[in-house]
């Protein structure tokens, strides 16, 4: 056996949630599997057990996979700073930073990087899942593509396109994204999958026979629109889409959770815990409107700490924090909200303007460094355990106020560089009853939900919809034999023989 590589025909159309759904069906069929993803940009990651740093979605896979999380399933992450500028981090360390166009000139390095991470997981692992980015239709970067058909044409792989039918198009897309591409490249595209379909199949069907008919590769599977299934996404398209409602609560009344959402916001999946709280209301601000009726108030995580403090500022929402905070009236910072909680912020690194006023609601200063903390730490509050992990280059002198983990509390202000604390169960009972407690809300914490739990629960939701919606028979023989010989090549690009044009890298 050897692979397979998922790919779709826009951000967001369910590569992901895909890749991991069929990790966790090999795994269960007693298969060695692990998830890859080339090269991955997003502001959601992860860090290993060892230190290294990820994207959030591979973390996942390997989860659905049962297997331990490692730098070599996402061995480049981009990390965008700006819309010009990202952090390149490789084997989960950062190496540099860099515009569109620097960024070409670390391609021969990232590549190989790239060949041997694949090389290694294919001699220790039956099978590898890769995971795309984009769409492979992207033919203004197909000469230096390291992650769609540049990966697939060099690594052998056989690839599967996912459609999201949700957005409209699906069947234009699926056949747009094969014609555009050379002949080689439509070569290795084995079939289709249909994301996100509600409604009658039958009535799908004419228009899958006919799509067969057109590039002379089949409908491999159809998989119904299915509410809930959003975690650990990759980037802000995430918070655009539908989102279950929040459960009834498990007392009299609810709580409501306003998160800030900042132009650069990351690691927003530590929200997602609260959003499964019985009675829990989570929801994205963008105004100091937003903000009016919230029991808590959240700043989240940010690549741009001092920009989206500007940004803060000048919607109007940074003085309507201030003054919730200064009635008694909670507030949470996380890793960069905290930053932006702290008296003064020294950044000559991330953002490089220097010395900044922070929104002093909280007795720290925060500087930046060149050295990237990046760590999994453990510690207690509120007398419960919790486990966590870190990544940011501001440290913060705290300098004041009650401890709370690595940070500190001002009367119902908290501040925190610790992602991912409240998937502890214990821990986030007890803060949500103190921020009920202070916001005068008479709502009680279920006792019974846990995290990890509902997690895996999601995970073996997307193997069953592989199992029973996908023709795994298909995709074994994809996995084991490759793309079959003799696939008709779609016009115009494939009919084409351009000059220049990319081979395998």
């Amino acid at each position: 056996m050897s692979g397979l590589l998922v790919a779709g025909t826009t951000s967001d159309a369910g590569k992901s949630v895909l890749t991991a759904g069929i990790c966790r069906w090999l795994a269960r069929q007693g298969v060695k599997v692990a998830p890859f993803k080339a090269q991955n940009m997003s502001l959601n990651s992860m860090v290993t057990s060892d230190g290294a740093e990820i994207g959030r979605a591979q973390y996942m896979q390997a989860q659905a996979a049962g297997v331990e999380p490692r730098a070599i399933m996402n061995p480049v992450l981009l990390k965008p700073g700006s819309d010009r500028r990202s952090q390149v981090v490789v084997l989960g360390r950062p190496v540099a930073e860099v515009d569109a166009l620097e960024y070409g000139a670390h391609k021969d390095r990232l590549r190989a990087v790239v060949g041997e991470s694949l090389a290694e997981l294919r001699a220790e692992y039956d099978v590898v899942v890769c995971e795309g980015a984009g769409s492979p239709a992207e033919i203004n970067l197909r000469a230096g593509d390291i992650v769609n058909m540049g990966l697939a044409r060099a690594a052998k792989l056989p690839v599967i396109v996912v459609g999201d039918i949700d957005r409209g198009g699906v069947f234009a897309s699926l056949y747009g994204t094969v014609a555009l591409l050379e002949a080689e490249d439509q070569a290795l595209i084995a079939g289709f999958v249909v994301n996100k379909f509600r409604g009658a199949r039958e009535l799908l069907q004419p228009g899958l026979d006919q799509l067969e008919a057109l590039t002379g590769r089949p409908t491999l599977g159809v998989l119904p629109w299915t509410l809930g299934l959003y975690l650990d996404s990759e980037d802000t398209l995430a918070l655009d889409a539908p989102r279950p409602d929040a459960r009834a609560p498990y007392g009299n009344r609810t709580l409501r959770v306003a998160v800030v959402r900042f132009p650069r916001i990351s690691n927003f999946t530590d929200l997602d815990a609260l959003a499964c709280e019985p009675g829990v209301v989570v929801r994205y601000a963008a105004s100091a409107g937003d903000l009016a009726d919230a029991d808590l108030v959240i700043l989240p995580g940010t690549r741009a700490t001092v920009a989206d403090l500007a940004w803060l500022r000048e919607r109007g929402m940074a003085d309507e924090i201030v003054r919730r905070a200064r009635d008694g009236r909670p507030v949470l910072g996380i890793c960069g909200g905290f930053q932006m909680l702290a008296r003064h912020i020294d950044d000559e690194v991330e953002s490089g303007t220097g010395g900044a006023g922070g929104l002093g609601l909280l007795p720290a200063k925060v500087t930046f460094q060149q050295h990237k903390t990046l760590g999994r730490p453990e510690g207690r509050a509120y007398g419960e355990p919790v486990a966590a992990y870190e990544i940011h280059h501001g440290l913060v002198d705290v300098e004041g106020g009650e401890p709370f983990l690595d940070g500190c509390r001002v009367d119902a202000v908290w501040g925190t560089t610790w992602h991912g604390a409240m998937e502890n169960d214990g821990f986030r009972r007890a803060f949500l009853a103190d921020v009920a407690r202070r916001a005068g809300r008479d709502f009680v914490p279920a006792p019974d939900v846990s995290f990890p739990a509902l997690r895996e629960r999601t995970l073996d939701a997307l193997g069953d919809l592989v199992e029973e919606h996908l023709d795994t028979g298909a995709i074994w023989k994809l996995i084991e034999d490759g793309a079959p010989a003799g696939l008709r090549i779609v016009p115009p690009a494939g009919g084409e023989v351009r000059p220049g044009s990319p081979a395998a890298w």
